[in-house]
């Protein structure tokens, strides 16, 4: 399929020439889903801004698209309007009480075709409680395997850390999107993140793939910005998104209004970089 994408006129920010990347067909039945883990132990780079906007951008291009909230602090839980504080059931139910079913913990968001399995604070126990368990590291793939056929793609929003909840999320996951802040603090963990991502594919999950890195919070007008931006292209190549997302206000503006900035702020620069990253995933065959 790559083979078939239009070159655009000009380098973008990554230096090369931009695919134009077309919108992708509709599909005629839906699953079962690519499961995608966003993943990066440094926190504040955008991991669930990128989840949940490249969700929506998914939904708007007729995906059915299920986000895992499997951060303890709920913010993916919360950037979508619900309270992680009054729910009943959540993904630690999931996790370490047997019989519960993913069906029953799911909610529906306001966003069509996009669902949310939600997290709150206890989640940051099943951290201590799976080291007793029986293949811990397993535990989400067994609790998410029911719902699969439902969905054409999984989004898994990962704590900012690499213990054992990041790798039950490499674990059941086919695919890692690792956001990279536009800052040269951010580069140093990289190696540590795609070592911890190795040992993952040797010893539990052969399967898994780097889907790709996406640079975030890129400002053009700064030299700093362009030269991360070159350094990440020279050390990974094309495993960098043609996609960059810049620095708005506009994204924790639409947290605040808890909804996705594709309806908040639809013709805003960052809407169209969220669909813009939908369809450069769905061409690379990531999220087809």
């Amino acid at each position: 399929m790559q083979e078939e994408i239009e070159l655009g006129p000009q380098n973008g920010p990554t230096g090369r020439p931009v695919p134009v990347f077309p919108v992708p067909a509709p599909l005629d039945r839906h699953g079962p889903a690519r499961v995608i883990s966003m993943c990066n132990q440094k926190g504040g780079v955008g991991k669930t801004t990128t989840t949940i906007n490249l969700g929506a951008a998914l939904a708007e291009y007729g995906r059915r698209v299920l986000l895992v909230d499997f951060d303890p602090q709920g913010a993916l839980s919360a950037g979508l309007g619900i309270n992680p504080h009054e729910l009943d059931k959540t993904v630690y139910q999931l996790l370490m009480e047997r019989g519960t079913d993913v069906r029953e913990v799911i909610r529906e968001t306001a966003v069509e075709g996009l669902d949310l399995l939600p997290a709150n604070i206890d989640l940051s126990a099943a951290e201590v409680q799976l080291v007793g368990e029986v293949a811990r590291e397993s535990v989400l793939a067994r609790a998410l395997r029911p719902a699969l056929n439902d969905y054409d793609v999984v989004l898994i929003d990962c704590q900012p850390s690499l213990g054992l909840l990041t790798v039950n999320a490499l674990t059941a996951s086919h695919g890692v999107l690792i956001p990279l802040e536009c800052e040269f603090f951010a580069l140093r963990g990289v190696a540590l993140l795609v070592e911890t991502i190795e040992k993952v594919q040797e010893r539990l999950n052969p399967a898994l793939e780097i889907d790709g890195i996406l640079a975030t919070m890129y400002d053009g007008r700064t030299l700093h910005s362009r030269e991360v931006v070159t350094r990440v292209v020279d050390a990974f190549g094309d495993d960098v998104f043609h996609t960059v997302i810049g620095r708005t206000v506009k994204f924790p503006d639409a947290t605040v209004a808890a909804e996705p900035i594709t309806s908040y702020a639809a013709n805003h620069p960052g809407a169209e970089a969220y669909r813009q990253l939908a369809r450069e995933l769905v061409a690379r065959g990531d999220a087809a």
